[in-house]
């Protein structure tokens, strides 16, 4: 285990976190929360949990998302702003 690199995917992971917690538009959130999927993945991988890091990639990052993107499209919005 790098520790530079660790602590680097920490750092990045509590960012996007941050910033999908933060984000005003539903689909911005969506993309920030798959690429913290990803991040997460990524740590889990350099930690060598490599069976959670795959189903942290294949659940977290592509089958939530694909679910959060098809919700958000098939809502209606009551105004336009």
């Amino acid at each position: 285990m790098i520790p530079e690199l660790g602590f680097a995917l920490l750092i990045l992971s509590v960012i996007t976190a941050v910033a999908a917690l933060s984000a005003k538009d539903l689909l911005s959130a969506i993309v920030l929360l798959s690429a913290f999927s990803f991040v997460m993945c990524l740590l889990w991988a350099e930690m060598g949990a490599v069976d959670v890091a795959f189903t942290e990639a294949a659940v977290g990052a592509g089958v939530s998302t694909a679910f959060f993107v098809a919700a958000l499209f098939n809502i209606t919005r009551k105004t336009k702003d």
